[in-house]
């Protein structure tokens, strides 16, 4: 067996492909990175709310899937949206990476909770929307580009500081930047953050085969975490540019406790709830919390989110 993997070109989403390869290489099965640019990669001069379609860094991934040019595409799975069109679906997610953000910086006298003023670059309306709510005494720079861009601009001088998921600056080995583990109970993540999504086109790959690869490359207790999350997501009809956010973890080994919730783009007004259920039923769970949400404000609230974007 051959797989034609598609993948951004950037050097996370290369390690994420090449993480890939090395988990089918396990199973016997040959594959070639196919690369792809998306619009994600391309447009830098906007923030991603401002851009404004969903999908910017998985389009173009799923256009080439549809036209049978890659087998499968390789996605961080916090950039898919929540909801997916009938001829694509996911067959696998791997196995979570630490979900947390973190404070990246050449500086390490800094914190979020030291009081001082400071400037973070991020791209990330969750973020900014987060940091105004919990530290409204920093100011946020607007910062795209891959990791090493933002780096090489934080040592420009653009910002003080990153704030970034830490999965990807561990899998970068940037480490030794991290001057700040964020508390995920307070920065409660994006939906999928840590994990790697596996998206097929339906109806072009073989059963037998999808089944090999779901095999090889999914980790079942991080996709019941993730159908959670994504049913949460879904149910809000958020994705990148919405300040959402969800976690589900296990607290045995039948039950998963998910937190998720909404935050307004000043900051001022944070919605959060946790369920708890079987994990069975997971993406129940998701749903019946995003209800709690919207039952809560939150519909009001993501109709004024979406018109202040």
């Amino acid at each position: 067996m051959h797989i034609r993997i598609g993948t951004r070109s950037s050097r996370l989403a290369v390690w994420q492909a090449e993480y890939i390869q090395t988990l089918l290489k396990q199973g016997d099965v040959t594959s070639e990175l196919v690369f792809i640019e998306t619009k994600g990669d391309l447009v830098l001069d906007r923030s991603l709310a401002k851009i404004g379609s969903k999908g910017i860094f998985t389009q173009e991934l799923e256009d080439q899937l549809r036209e049978g040019t890659i087998d499968i595409a390789v996605h961080s799975a916090k950039d898919l949206p929540s909801n997916l069109p009938s001829d694509l679906s996911i067959i696998a997610f791997t196995e979570r990476e630490q979900a947390n953000d973190v404070l990246v910086s050449r500086n390490k006298t800094l914190s979020l909770r030291s009081g001082e003023a400071f400037r973070i670059g991020t791209s990330s309306t969750r973020r900014v929307a987060m940091l105004k709510h919990f530290c409204p005494h920093l100011a946020t720079v607007d910062m795209r580009g891959n990791l090493q861009t933002r780096i090489r601009k934080l040592d420009e001088g653009q910002c003080d500081a990153l704030l970034l998921a830490y999965a990807g600056v561990h899998r970068m080995g940037y480490d030794d930047l991290i001057v700040e583990h964020l508390p995920i109970d307070d920065f409660v993540p994006a939906v999928g953050q840590g994990s790697v999504a596996i998206e097929v086109a339906t109806s072009a790959l073989a059963k037998d085969v999808s089944d090999t690869l779901t095999r090889l490359i999914n980790h079942e207790s991080t996709a019941a975490c993730l159908r959670a999350e994504r049913a949460f997501l879904a149910r809000l009809e958020g994705g990148c540019s919405i300040p959402s956010f969800a976690l589900a973890q296990w607290t045995d080994e039948q039950t998963i406790r998910l937190t998720g919730g909404l935050v307004s783009l000043d900051g001022s007004q944070l919605l959060r709830e946790t369920f708890s259920g079987a994990a069975s039923e997971s993406p129940a769970l998701g749903h019946a919390l995003a209800e709690a949400i919207l039952e809560r404000g939150g519909d009001e609230l993501l109709q004024t989110i979406r018109k202040q974007l």
